[in-house]
């Protein structure tokens, strides 16, 4: 299973997430403990599968 660090603003936010849908404006993310993130009014701008990193930003 491939399990994403999600970085925002170069930081390091969230680890090991599974899951990500566009509810309306905002980006919801899940990890593989079932911890649910909700980020308004942001979205992905970049996914790289091979370094496991998801990069997410707002507006």
């Amino acid at each position: 299973m491939c399990e994403f660090k999600v970085f925002l603003e170069g930081k390091e936010i969230f680890r090991d997430v599974i899951y990500a849908k566009m509810v309306g404006e905002d980006l919801v993310l899940r990890d593989v403990m079932g911890e649910v993130r909700r980020f308004p009014n942001s979205r992905i701008a970049e996914m790289d599968v091979a370094s496991a990193r998801l990069v997410i930003e707002r507006g």
